[in-house]
């Protein structure tokens, strides 16, 4: 009997232990050792570099993670320096689709489904954008709707954000 009693105590007191020192680990991890540390925040001056700035300039022709765009006709709709008079690949029944799609997500609010510029927002009192079908847009390349678009035009904001380059010449 005594030797059933003396194993629960050591039994017992192993638990006891374990259970501090998982309470102590617990605790330990709680500290915020990672806000609480020498840095500097960006733009603070520096005495560490010769010229006083603590965040170093990025490296001539460094290019940001899946922002390197070489294909000016695709990215910048130009060919040559000048707007793209054709698309940088086949339009297929699909890419015509999915332009619709895009059209009447991001455009018709303003130029209409029919592209007359008459959509909901003249009609909401805002100064209503070009008709489509003036001669001067009909006549107009590809790349200068791409880069109406991409940069913006008048009163119309940049889309680029917005819509994938691949979507803005569909």
């Amino acid at each position: 009997m005594k030797l059933s009693r003396s194993r629960s105590k050591s039994s017992g007191s192993k638990l006891v232990l374990m259970g501090t020192a998982l309470a102590a680990l617990a605790l330990a991890s709680c500290r915020s050792d990672m806000h609480v540390q020498p840095r500097y925040n960006p733009l603070d001056p520096s005495a560490f570099f010769d010229d006083g700035r603590s965040a170093r300039p990025e490296v001539p022709g460094t290019v940001a993670r899946g922002q390197l765009r070489v294909d000016e006709h695709l990215y910048r709709g130009k060919v040559g320096g000048k707007e793209a008079e054709t698309f940088p690949f086949p339009v297929t029944r699909a890419v015509l689709e999915r332009g619709r799609n895009r059209f009447n997500i991001f455009c018709t609010p303003c130029h209409g489904y029919a592209g007359d510029g008459r959509g909901m927002i003249v009609q909401r009192g805002f100064p209503p954008p070009p008709s489509y079908h003036i001669d001067r847009l009909r006549q107009a390349p590809p790349g200068h709707f791409y880069s109406v678009i991409t940069n913006g035009f008048g009163a119309m904001y940049s889309h680029a954000a917005r819509i994938a380059p691949e979507d803005r010449w569909a």
